[in-house]
C-alpha cells in the first residue's frame, strides 16, 4: 500500500476526516469553554447584586452604594469591562427580579404545569440561579429592559437556552410577541397522533400559530408566487421569524415519483429536531385538501430524502386564514406530522395597542362560553 507524503496529505480523505474530527473538538471545547466562562460571569453578577441588596437590608446602606462599588471596582481592576455604574445597577436589578415574589410564584406555576417537582423554597433560589447562568448577560439586560411580567421573561430565558437563540434572534422574537402568540393563540397540529410524546413537544415548540411577514413589506394580498419570491429575497428576516434552528435547503424543491414530478414550495432543515420541515404556502383560506397534499409530500420526503438518523419529515401549511375545527377534522386521519398556520402580512394594531386588547381567540372564548351558559 503506497502511504501518502506529507506534501499530498491535504488531498487524502483519511487526512481530512483526521482534521475536521481535530476541527470539530475545537470548535467544541471553545463552546465548552465559552459556557463556562459566561456561568461564571453570570454568578459573579449575582453575587455582586445579591451583596449590595443584603447590606442594604442589613446596614440601611442607600442606593448610593451602588456608584460607590463601582467606582472602587473599576479602580482596583483598571482596564476590566463590566463594572460601570450603569452595569452595577443592572446586577442589583438582575438579583431583585429574580428573587422577587412574583417571579418565584410564576417558576413554581410552570414547575406545576410541567408536571415537575416544585424544590423548597430554600432550594428553589438555587435552581433559578441555574437557570439564569445558561443564558449571556447581554440577553439578560435586554429582557430585563424590555419585559416586565415574570411569565414572559421565563419563557425567553428558558427559550434562550433551550435553542441558543443570539441576541437578535431574541429581540426579534420580543418585537414579534412569541410569548403572546404562544399563550393566546391556539396551535393547531395533529403531532401528538403521528410523533413519539418527546417529539411532539419539540416540534410543538417549533412550530408557531401565526407568523409576522411585516418585513415583507406588502399592503395587500398577492399571488402564491410573488409571496414566495418576496419570502426567498428576504430570508433572513424569514428565518429569524420561524425560530433558531431552520436551515433553509430550497425552493420549489422537486420531488420525483415514476414518470411525475411535485414541487415543494419552501424545504427547510431544523438542525435540533434532526427533520426535514416542508411549507407549503395558501393566499386564501386552509382547506381539507391541503392536508391531504401536504401528507403525501411527507411519505415522498420520508422515503426519498429523509436521511440516516433523521427524524420524520414535518409538514406546516401557512395560509392566510384558518378554522380550527376544520383543520383538527382534516388532521385526525393523517399519519405524518402536519401543523397548520396563518401569517400576517401587516400588524393589526398600532405598536402602542398591542398587547391591550383581546386576541380573536379570547374572543371566542367568551362568545363559546356565552352560548353554552344560554342552553
Amino acid at each position: 500500500m503506497k502511504m501518502p507524503t506529507d506534501t499530498n496529505l491535504t488531498s487524502d480523505a483519511d487526512y481530512r476526516r483526521f482534521i475536521e474530527e481535530l476541527k470539530a473538538r475545537v470548535a467544541n471545547a471553545r463552546i465548552s469553554a465559552a459556557r463556562k466562562v459566561n456561568h461564571e460571569l453570570i454568578m459573579l453578577y449575582w453575587d455582586i447584586g445579591r451583596g449590595i441588596v443584603e447590606k442594604q437590608q442589613t446596614l440601611g446602606w442607600g442606593e448610593s452604594v451602588v456608584e460607590l462599588v463601582a467606582k472602587d471596582l473599576q479602580t482596583a481592576f483598571p482596564g476590566t469591562t463590566g463594572f460601570s455604574v450603569q452595569n452595577v445597577w443592572r446586577m442589583l436589578q438582575f438579583y431583585r427580579t429574580h428573587t422577587a415574589p412574583e417571579f418565584l410564584a410564576q417558576l413554581v406555576k410552570e414547575l406545576r404545569k410541567e408536571k415537575k417537582t416544585v424544590p423548597a423554597h430554600e432550594n428553589l433560589s438555587q435552581l433559578v440561579r441555574e437557570m439564569v447562568a445558561t443564558v449571556p448577560w447581554g440577553h439578560h439586560a435586554n429582557v430585563m429592559a424590555k419585559l416586565t411580567d415574570p411569565a414572559a421573561r421565563i419563557y425567553y430565558l428558558r427559550a434562550t437556552a433551550q435553542f441558543g437563540w443570539s441576541r437578535n434572534v431574541l429581540l426579534n422574537q420580543i418585537k414579534a410577541s412569541a410569548y403572546e402568540r404562544a399563550v393566546t393563540e391556539k396551535k393547531t397540529h395533529n403531532f401528538p397522533l403521528a410523533m413519539p410524546e418527546y417529539l411532539a413537544e419539540q416540534a410543538d415548540e417549533m412550530l408557531n400559530s401565526s407568523y409576522t411577514l411585516e418585513f415583507l413589506g406588502l399592503k395587500r394580498a398577492v399571488k402564491k408566487r410573488e409571496l414566495e419570491d418576496r419570502l426567498v429575497s428576504r430570508l433572513q428576516a424569514f428565518l429569524l421569524e420561524l425560530g433558531y434552528g431552520f436551515c433553509f435547503v430550497g425552493r420549489q424543491y422537486r420531488l420525483a415519483l415514476g414518470e411525475k414530478e411535485y414541487f415543494i414550495d419552501l424545504l427547510f432543515y431544523h438542525r435540533f429536531l434532526k427533520a426535514l420541515i416542508a411549507f407549503e404556502l395558501k393566499v386564501g383560506a386552509f382547506a381539507p385538501e391541503h392536508a391531504g397534499k401536504m401528507d403525501f409530500y411527507l411519505n415522498l420526503l420520508n422515503d426519498k430524502e429523509r436521511g440516516p438518523g433523521d427524524q420524520p419529515s414535518i409538514g406546516i401549511i401557512l395560509c392566510a386564514e384558518k378554522d380550527d375545527v376544520e383543520v383538527e377534522y382534516a388532521l385526525r386521519t393523517k399519519g405524518n406530522p402536519i401543523g397548520v398556520a396563518v401569517y400576517e402580512l401587516q400588524s393589526q394594531l398600532p405598536g402602542e395597542m398591542k398587547g391591550k386588547l383581546p386576541t380573536a381567540r379570547q374572543l371566542a372564548d367568551v362568545v363559546r362560553e356565552e352560548m353554552e351558559g344560554g342552553e
